[in-house]
């Protein structure tokens, strides 16, 4: 399918049309074009358009409107597919915003209604009230939508239990191009002589599936692998009699290309109240896998597998490396799950496969798990799986491509002895081996070289050699994330020209005009064509401040580091993306704005390079909370991205005032030290406090954080000399508590003296300009930074600690720093010399104990920056030192995020980003208890957001140590205004 006839008119006029018709969004800018251009597949194809319908009515208009315009549709869900099936040149459908209810669920009938944009867990989440499930749980849980599911034949971890997605649809409510809307399911042999009668539209479907079910039904019988995990190709099996003639389950896994699914039943299963997990080590996974069908024994509810390469590469990621303690001695290992309605059941079937093992002398060693949140660990490490195996420092990128083909389980240990000679015979020895090995699934992201022809020629001939041995063992290509593009040119080898030509017609009854995502799974592009990449891949050279240096310098590698797999489009839990959970916009995710930054470099949808106004867009909501740095698989760091890329837009454009008034404010901060008073009477006087906000940019409903009249700068050195008798410690006087809470920095002094420490200060006011960052004065940040080295040279090279108590600040000494000045040894230096306060007393202070505030409860949020770069587990160590009743909620941002929440045109963003899960969980805390806050912007938001004023760690710390009561000056005075 190439450009849309008639250019850009004909484009134009299809939006104007569809904004005619439709309630939802129509979006056709160069900004979602760029957006939805790739999936997380290798492919790439820029869309016509993109419409975000509101409800079932919006899809009707939409594809109506399309129809009349005779252009491709494409439906397009999430979480799912990796075969390049969610992009092309087409008017793509996204559910994901607007159509995501649960609209029905029947417990007592285990059924459940569900748009198609419903993410998985929310259905599961309720289906668990009443102790269903819905079997399917692709390890994208979190973020997959049904539609995706339905349109990929999606399975999971579960799929031993309850099948794939195809086993679990019961009736769907679809839509054709030319407009027929029904709904379908299994049919009767009644029902369907009943409905071939009374002809129409959809009569002669009818019509046409039962003559090719009578056609090919021997052919299917013969030809369709006996396997649980044939997701290739169309099910033309469930036509069959002794299937039901169910038409919902023969368009399920149809990836787009025959109607559009607006509705579905599920069948819901029971959930398993009670289960444990069993690991078990082996010598290597080739005997992992020798060991499955003995396992399938058991009645397991799940059984994964991973090798010892896919270890290696967590470790090498750290990524979830805490879980490897958890595994046993092996070089490939198995997880297996059992499920019961008591926990002694469930135990029971455990014991019995561990003897089993035991007597097979197969086992190098075996754990049995029954603590849930160990279990959760557990197959957090499997799920990382994906993640720590797409880009591991010093070797190549790994791509999709032959990474879910299945075997019969009993067939699966002497597939993979042949499967691994076959990729070092392609030279792709680090490949890592994983997955549904109850199935006979296995993934694995393999390093071919996508941007070099010869590359490609290997990608291809991989493939081909691949899908011969697969089918020699009666495997499928595709045993959990569809054919798309990657594998449709391959079918003919899985089931023959008859059976192709037989999908050919089973798509032409529904898509006659073969508009439904053209180009897939029937009459394909090439495996090796709409490559993302390609011979012709040639970013744009760009020059920037960051130097990279895990990306080797290049900002396009970093920009390339996203691979879709979409862990930012979760609604819930974890830190990123907050605005993508405010918004459910693709543009507010950390995908998509690593794909806008790819487009960019590009150069042909996105064409104005640095100064482009749809990437400005697109980052103007990220938070910099750098919660992807962390969260993020592939470790991207869209707060780094942001900030250079502003430095070059504002070199074009002029800064928002809140630039100046914010991104400055440790100059303002400077002069406040000498006139405090003064400077706090812009917030005193109503009339002159709103002209304040509007200079700075700042919203009205926000409160100006006051000026302490006496700085700690200024406090220290008036304090009464003291003889020093430890260890010298720095501590970093950052410009937010020294000039707003200097209380907090007396705190950090009063615990490192009782600690054994020696405290000083820079000699000079120094500051690391953390909120240069958010508005890309990076020259100016550099040179901050420039001149801490240089003041803090000796005590560097002597190695004298420094505690930061701002996390932010600390992050910037962690993190950008080394950026900034990567060969830079003191740089280096400081970086690993610079701590937390709780870090610092763990590493330096391991004997000493901080009293405790036994009876006292506290609701504790970490700061994002000291989640995503120290980590948090020594803070909450130091919380359980303090004994302390500690209440920690869901991590995420807070809102503010430094001068994000101040600013007039992000206050609302910032308060519903607030409003998810931290300010409910302050409110809901009794009086007596504390709340605890690191950062100088979260203590602000809490305060202004609930009037609470929280306290930072090391104010607390001080507060035991004065046998737990707090100084006056440390309680709220008034609630925020």
């Amino acid at each position: 399918m190439g450009p849309l006839p008639g250019g850009k008119g004909v484009s134009e006029k299809l939006a104007d049309a569809l904004r005619g018709a439709v309630r939802g969004d129509v979006l056709f800018d160069a900004g979602t074009k760029a957006l939805y251009a790739s999936d997380a597949s290798n492919y790439r194809q820029v869309p016509i358009g993109v419409v975000r319908p509101r409800d079932a009515d919006d899809v009707v208009a939409a594809v109506a409107v399309c129809r009349a315009h005779e252009v491709p549709v494409l439906s397009r869900g999430g979480g799912t597919s990796l075969a390049g099936q969610c992009c092309n040149v087409a008017v793509v459908l996204d559910f994901s915003k607007y159509m995501v209810e649960v609209v029905e669920l029947d417990a007592g009938a285990c059924r459940a209604r569900v748009q198609p944009g419903t993410v998985l867990d929310s259905l599961r989440d309720r289906a668990e009230e009443h102790g269903l499930t819905f079997g399917p749980d692709p390890s994208t849980h979190n973020r997959c939508t049904l539609g995706g599911m339905i349109g990929n034949n999606s399975c999971g971890v579960h799929s031993i239990m309850a099948g794939r997605t195809a086993d679990n649809i019961e009736e769907l409510d679809i839509l054709t191009y030319d407009g027929l809307r029904m709904r379908v399911g299994a049919t009767s042999d009644g029902e369907l002589e009943r409905i071939v009668a009374e002809g129409g539209r959809r009569g002669e479907i009818y019509a046409g599936l039962r003559t090719l079910r009578d056609r090919y039904g021997d052919l299917v019988r013969q030809r369709f692998p006996q396997l649980p995990r044939r997701v290739s190709g169309y099910n033309l099996d469930e036509l069959l009699p002794e299937k039901g003639f169910n038409v919902a389950r023969a368009l399920v896994g149809t990836e787009g290309t025959c109607v559009v699914v607006l509705e579905a039943t599920t069948r819901l299963v029971p959930s398993p109240p009670f289960r444990n997990l069993l690991v078990a080590g082996f010598p290597d996974v080739f005997d992992a896998a020798d060991a499955v069908p003995l396992v399938l024994e058991h009645g397991v509810i799940g059984l994964e597998g991973l090798d010892n390469q896919l270890v290696n590469d967590i470790r090498a990621k750290g990524v979830n490396t805490g879980q490897l303690k958890i595994l046993p001695k092996g070089g490939g290992w198995l997880l297996a799950e059992f499920g019961g309605d008591t926990a002694a059941e469930a135990d029971e079937q455990a014991r019995g496969l561990m003897a089993a093992l035991e007597d097979a002398g197969v086992t190098l060693g075996m754990r049995l798990l029954d603590d849930p949140e160990e279990e959760e660990r557990l197959w957090l490490l499997r799920e990382s799986g994906l993640g720590a195996t797409a880009s591991v420092a010093g070797r190549g990128d790994t791509w999709e491509g032959w990474e879910d083909a299945a075997v019969p389980p009993d067939r699966l240990g002497d597939y993979l002895r042949e499967f691994k000679p076959l990729l070092e015979r392609h030279g792709h020895e680090t490949a890592a081996l994983y997955g549904h090995f109850g199935d006979g699934c296995v993934h694995t992201r393999i390093d071919f070289n996508l941007r070099a022809r010869d590359g490609i020629a290997d990608y291809r001939a991989f493939a081909e050699e691949a899908a011969d041995l697969v089918l020699r063992y009666g495997g499928s290509l595709s045993g959990e994330h569809g054919d798309g593009q990657s594998r449709a040119e391959l079918l003919p080898r899985m089931f023959g020209d008859e059976l192709v030509q037989a999908f050919r017609e089973f798509k032409a009854l529904w898509d006659p005009d073969g508009r439904m995502n053209p180009g897939k799974v029937v009459d394909p592009y090439r495996l090796d064509e709409n490559l993302r990449l390609g011979p012709t891949y040639n970013p744009i050279p760009v020059t920037t401040h960051f130097r990279f240096p895990t990306d080797e310098g290049d900002f396009a590698k970093a920009a390339l580091r996203c691979v879709g797999v979409g862990l930012c489009r979760r609604s819930e839990g974890g830190t990123m993306c907050p605005s993508y959970m405010v918004t459910r916009d693709e543009q507010h995710s950390t995908r998509g704005r690593a794909r806008m930054l790819f487009e960019m470099l590009q150069g042909d949808v996105i064409t104005g390079g640095w100064q482009d106004e749809r990437v400005k867009d697109a980052l103007d909501l990220c938070l910099s909370c750098k919660g992807c740095k962390s969260d993020c698989p592939v470790n991207v760091d869209m707060a780094t991205y942001k900030a250079e890329f502003l430095s070059h837009y504002y070199e074009g454009h002029r800064r928002p005032r809140a630039a100046y008034a914010i991104g400055m404010i440790h100059r303002w901060a400077g002069i406040a030290a000498h006139v405090p008073r003064l400077a706090n009477l812009g917030g005193a006087l109503p009339g002159v406090r709103a002209l304040a906000k509007r200079a700075a940019g700042v919203h009205l409903k926000r409160s100006l954080p006051k000026f302490a009249t006496t700085t700690f700068r200024a406090g220290f050195a008036a304090r009464p000399p003291t003889v020093a008798t430890g260890p010298r410690v720095i501590l970093w006087p950052d410009t937010f508590n020294d000039a707003f809470n200097p209380a907090a920095l007396h705190a950090g002094v009063d615990v490192l003296e009782a600690a054994g420490f020696t405290v000083d200060i820079p000699r000079t006011r120094l500051c690391c300009g953390r909120p240069l960052y958010d508005y890309g004065f990076l020259d100016q940040a550099k040179a901050l930074l420039g001149h801490i080295l240089d003041e803090l040279e000796d005590d560097i090279l002597a190695g004298v600690p420094v505690v930061g108590l701002e996390p932010s600040c600390v992050a910037v000494f962690r993190d950008e720093l080394r950026n900034l000045f990567p060969h830079d040894q003191n740089a280096e230096r400081l970086c690993r010399q610079t701590m937390v306060l709780s870090e610092f007393l763990e590493r330096h202070a391991p004997d000493w104990r901080v009293p405790e505030l036994r009876g006292r409860r506290a609701v504790v949020h970490g700061h994002c920056h000291h989640r995503a770069i120290m980590g948090f587990d020594a803070e909450e160590r130091l919380l359980d030192q303090l004994g302390l009743d500690v209440e920690i909620p869901e991590p995420g941002c807070c809102g503010m995020a430094g001068s994000f929440g101040f600013e007039a045109d992000h206050y609302d963003v910032a308060m519903q980003v607030g409003e998810r899960v931290l300010l409910p969980a302050v409110r809901a805390t009794d009086d007596d208890s504390l709340v605890i806050a690191d950062g100088f912007s979260c203590r602000e938001q809490i305060l202004q957001g609930t009037g609470r004023r929280a306290l930072h760690i090391a104010e607390v710390a001080a507060m035991a140590l004065r046998d737990g009561q707090p100084e006056t000056t440390d309680l709220p005075t008034e609630k925020a205004t």
